[in-house]
């Protein structure tokens, strides 16, 4: 199994912790990982983008032209990647600032309203952890009970009292987690 994964954004909605915890989660699961990120100079509110590779064999390059999934999180990303899914491959986005939603018939296209339900969690910083359950549940390549060791991996020891708040609202977007198409 490998799953070729891009989050793409703003600077700023937790894209490039998104796929930290992601490849964090996927080395306790044993398998080969890569976390390729990508941001412009003004990182909050420019765009950042992050590739990450999980995968039961070798990895050899992080550099992908193509994904199996795309976890779209605002206008330019969608116009940027919608394109470059693989025919058969998942979209997920969040609906909130996309004026064109994705038109393709030829992949699975979900949503969640991350933005939406964080602020109704109270926290909007858990905008991305909702959005990663959404994906989890789409795709579900990644054990939760990895996600959560991914999570302690990943977060500083003194942020270690949010994981229960994480795991929360991970489970608020795979509860959530809204078909729009499927082929």
């Amino acid at each position: 199994m490998t799953e070729e994964i891009i989050i793409a954004g703003f600077g700023g909605q937790g894209v490039l912790s998104m796929g930290k915890i992601l490849a964090y989660s996927g080395v306790m699961q044993d398998q080969e990982v890569a976390w390729f990120p990508s941001y412009g100079p003004e990182m909050r509110g420019g765009t950042a983008n992050v590739t990450v590779i999980l995968s039961d064999e070798r990895i050899s390059s992080p550099i992908l032209n193509e994904y199996d999934t795309a976890i779209i999180l605002n206008q330019q990303s969608m116009t940027k990647f919608e394109s470059r899914v693989k025919a058969g491959g998942t979209l997920i986005y969040d609906p909130n600032g996309i004026v064109k939603p994705p038109s393709r018939k030829d992949i699975n296209i979900f949503k969640v309203e991350g933005s939406r339900l964080a602020i109704e969690m109270g926290n909007p910083l858990t905008f991305n952890m909702i959005v990663l359950g959404a994906f989890l549940k789409a795709k579900p390549v990644i054990k939760m009970e990895n996600v959560k060791k991914g999570l302690e991996k990943s977060l500083p020891e003194r942020h270690h009292k949010l994981i229960p708040l994480n795991l929360d609202a991970i489970s608020k977007g795979q509860e959530n987690l809204e078909i729009v198409q499927t082929i």
